[in-house]
């Protein structure tokens, strides 16, 4: 099999593994760039994909440590880190191969990038392929979802004082704020104390969590 290599990169206001949506599709309102590499940065690569919404992305874990390829089960964040599962059976980060799959909202095609919305890549992810997602047979929507069709994710409330959120554009502001529903803290740590820093958009963004309450209580440069 011929060696895969990047055909683009991601670029993203996420620089960190910090805060990247678990999935793609979640973030409707954060922005990322496609930019691909210098060989492919041709009309004719990407001729008949206005026609087209969105995109499959398959992509790899960069920001992953080497993992054991013996450990086949992993701890899924939705179920609270406490119940083991097949790998094969999960969406986690840590497999055999480290690749990733995405599907993303097309929002503009430019000459040698494609901007989208809605993923789960962190800056500077390597992307391998993309393909156009057709909903006639890539739409199953009475699928079962396993273990995620018993364990609803609570999204949290986000409160941004004036003197931080006009830090930040709109369109900014709007990811910013899909991003922190999410709950990026790990699911293991609930000290309501503690304050947690989130890169975005080359800004440290403090927060803390109470209840199902977020509130952002700094932004540092």
């Amino acid at each position: 099999m011929k060696e895969i290599r990047p055909i683009a990169f991601f670029r993203s206001p996420l620089t960190s593994k910090f805060g990247i949506p678990r999935q793609s599709g979640l973030a409707d309102n954060l922005v990322g760039k496609i930019v691909f590499e210098p060989q492919y940065q041709r009309e004719e690569a990407l001729r008949g994909l206005e026609d087209f919404d969105y995109l499959w992305l398959i992509w790899g874990f960069s920001g992953n440590k080497t993992t054991d390829d013996s450990k086949l089960t992993v701890r899924p964040p939705r179920l609270g880190g406490n119940v083991r599962l097949g790998v094969f059976a999960t969406r986690s980060p840590f497999r055999p191969n480290g690749l990733g799959l995405s599907s993303v909202r097309i929002k503009r095609i430019m000459e040698g990038v494609i901007e989208v919305v809605g993923a789960d890549l962190m800056d500077g992810t390597p992307i391998y392929d993309i393909k156009p997602y057709i909903s006639y047979v890539d739409s199953h929507p009475e699928a079962r979802s396993g273990f995620t069709d018993k364990k609803e994710w609570q999204q949290l409330s986000v409160v941004i004082a004036d003197e931080y959120s006009k830090l930040f554009s709109e369109e900014e502001l709007a990811a910013l704020k899909e991003v922190l529903s999410q709950d990026p803290r790990p699911q293991y740590q609930h000290d309501t104390a503690r304050v947690y820093g989130m890169p975005f958009g080359g800004k440290d963004v403090k927060f803390r969590v109470e209840g199902d309450v977020l509130e952002v209580v700094g932004v540092d440069y």
